[in-house]
């Protein structure tokens, strides 16, 4: 007889009260199972990136919230945890744990939610956070509060439900003598203080768009798509709870209610909220470091590079010649020296004095437009008392003398009249 009252999948030695774990025809249990096991390594896997993630973040306004993100992801993973003690079958551990982990892990999730709005809304107004230890209390005393909650309920309605009978069979021991014999209403009033803290987060939330700092909105919208989602899924479970269930399907359709709701709610801050938190750890260093990269590229070792470099390098150089070619157009003394370009003597064309005798005397009326280098000679130093010399050229100085009938020397008394 035992061995016929095994549903198809399971095997004869499992236990009854993890029949809906294999059960083929409770295939509710398994789906859920599966989608609680998955949800378990994924939070793992986002713990595990959310700790390597912290030594590439610079930005310690950012960095502030790795602590809450931490909570937050373990809380999540409780979630998902306790969604096998609704697919089990009921006893007193397991009772005890739904009532008890149900208002203390979604208080968790929540408290954290709302110290991240609490750290964005000052952020957006004054673009500088709170530190961590100061969210982590926060977040940690509004914890507690539901754990204190939770924890009086609970002992209250044991002691008001003893155990039953001794000589009571195992099903009816199992159905009267466990936290499990309250009605649906008086577990939904039990969740009271985490509704509360629902709705304080998608007020919060709608707060941080009014700040003045846009940067931080994003992480703003993150936290509100993820608190209306976690209203519907609480509006929908609470409804079919209370009232669907009781009108349908009776109270076999309790625990796959709660159960959907955990893990559709699980699901929903780690998709909406855990995995773009973390993606915006490191995104603006990334950014920074993307800029850096354009403005200081990496150079390519080629022969189109060096030609380039070497077009560029003759380029500049033939400016700066240039340029030092130019002649100065200050009012204060020139160096006879000043249009030296850095070439070399024999590149330049540096006539001597009988080639410019022989072309001034051979060639009197021609003009020419040639740059000659300036050279210093001795009748400014006779005309004026100052110790700079002034700069004649030869061409000058051979024409004064021929004009005025005196020797190469440039030398000429004045009248004073």
């Amino acid at each position: 007889m035992a061995a016929n009252d095994t549903p198809q999948g399971c095997g004869p030695n499992v236990d009854s009260l993890y029949y809906n774990l294999c059960d083929l025809y409770a295939v509710w249990g398994i789906v859920l199972e599966a989608f609680a096991a998955a949800g378990v390594i994924f939070s793992f896997v986002l713990f595990l990136s959310l700790l390597a993630s912290i030594p590439f973040t610079q930005d310690k306004n950012r960095k502030s919230s790795v602590a809450l993100n931490a909570w937050f992801l373990v809380c999540t993973t409780g979630l998902f945890c306790l969604t096998f003690a609704f697919i089990v079958a009921k006893d007193f551990s397991t009772c005890a744990s739904r009532r008890f982990l149900f208002g203390v892990l979604f208080g968790g999730c929540f408290a954290c939610l709302l110290m991240q709005c609490v750290r964005l809304n000052i952020l957006a107004r004054r673009n500088s956070g709170p530190r961590a230890w100061m969210l982590c209390l926060g977040a940690l005393g509004l914890w507690l509060v539901e754990v204190v909650i939770n924890t009086e309920w609970l002992i209250i309605t044991v002691v008001r439900h003893p155990q039953g009978p001794l000589n009571a069979t195992a099903e009816a021991s199992r159905a009267t003598a466990t936290p499990c014999n309250i009605a649906n209403e008086d577990f939904v009033m039990a969740l009271i203080y985490v509704m509360t803290l629902i709705l304080a987060v998608v007020v919060a939330s709608l707060a941080i768009m009014a700040g003045k700092h846009s940067q931080w909105k994003k992480d703003g919208a993150f936290i509100l798509i993820t608190s209306l989602f976690s209203v519907c899924i609480w509006v929908a479970w609470i409804v079919m709870y209370v009232y669907g269930n009781e009108r349908s399907g009776g109270p076999t359709w309790d625990d796959p209610t709660l159960a959907i709701a955990l893990v559709a709610n699980a699901w929903t801050f780690l998709i909406l909220y855990t995995i773009p938190d973390i993606c915006s750890l490191t995104s603006d260093d990334e950014s920074q470091q993307s800029f850096g990269e354009i403005v200081y590229p990496n150079r390519d070792v080629g022969y189109e590079t060096i030609l380039k470099e070497q077009s560029s390098q003759n380029m500049f150089m033939e400016n700066k010649a240039f340029s030092m070619d130019e002649p100065n157009q200050a009012s204060k003394p020139v160096s006879p020296y000043s249009g030296y370009t850095g070439q070399l003597r024999g590149s330049v064309y540096q006539p001597t004095e009988l080639a410019l005798i022989s072309k001034a005397v051979g060639n009197p009326p021609d003009v020419s437009y040639d740059i000659i280098i300036p050279r210093a000679s001795a009748n400014s130093a006779g005309n004026s008392g100052s110790s700079t010399p002034s700069t004649h050229t030869e061409t000058a100085s051979t024409a004064y003398a021929q004009t005025n009938g005196n020797s190469g020397n440039g030398l000429h008394r004045t009248s004073q009249w």
